[in-house]
């Protein structure tokens, strides 16, 4: 069950590039939450970085009070441009699950390093951002090898966590609800 305090604030989802799927743990969770908004899919320049930090900050200034941020794999990084170049919101603390390394090939079906390169998305910020955060990561990730992952959160001064051989923790990788996100959640919401 969540803490009290997670209705005080209002969830964020950010998916990654392939946005939100129907049997995604971000997607089953927003339908448990209280309050929540999710960025919305892109009609066009779905490539685009600059497009992704503009939609975060449209969902960013449609919420009144605390946010909390829930990102998900490109969603993470795509939380970490918008950090660097806009954090002008109110952002409680952030949740940044199984990021992907944008910087390193990944494997086929996903975009080159060639065409993030020239969508805006290289190189990944590093800036310390400006809100509590945790990264959780998996040692098997195809899209983010561990080391990577430490060095992110090293970096952005995320908490880290390491979450096991959970694949990049989508359906694809066997998972659905990801009750673990609730406590990260509550843990985020609680006071400091």
């Amino acid at each position: 069950m969540f803490n009290s305090n997670i209705t005080s604030a209002t969830v964020l989802i950010i998916p990654g590039l392939r946005e939100h799927v129907a049997d995604h743990w971000q997607t089953l969770l927003a339908q448990k939450l209280p309050r929540v908004r999710s960025v919305a899919p892109l009609e066009h320049d779905k490539l685009s970085c600059a497009a992704r930090v503009d939609a975060i900050d449209r969902a960013m200034t449609s919420v009144d009070g605390p946010i909390i941020v829930v990102a998900h794999s490109a969603g993470v990084m795509m939380l970490a441009h918008w950090a660097s170049r806009r954090a002008s919101h109110e952002v409680h603390g952030a949740l940044l699950a199984a990021p992907a390394d944008l910087e390193t090939p990944m494997p086929p079906g996903y975009p080159t390093i060639d065409a993030l390169d020239e969508h805006g998305w290289l190189p990944i910020p590093r800036d310390l951002l400006p809100f509590p955060s945790i990264v959780a990561a998996s040692s098997n990730d195809p899209l983010t090898r561990l080391d990577r992952a430490r060095e992110f959160a090293r970096a952005w001064g995320s908490r880290f966590v390491e979450l096991g051989a959970v694949g990049h923790l989508n359906p694809a990788s066997g998972h659905g609800e990801w009750p673990l996100a609730e406590e990260f959640i509550s843990q985020l919401a609680t006071p400091r």
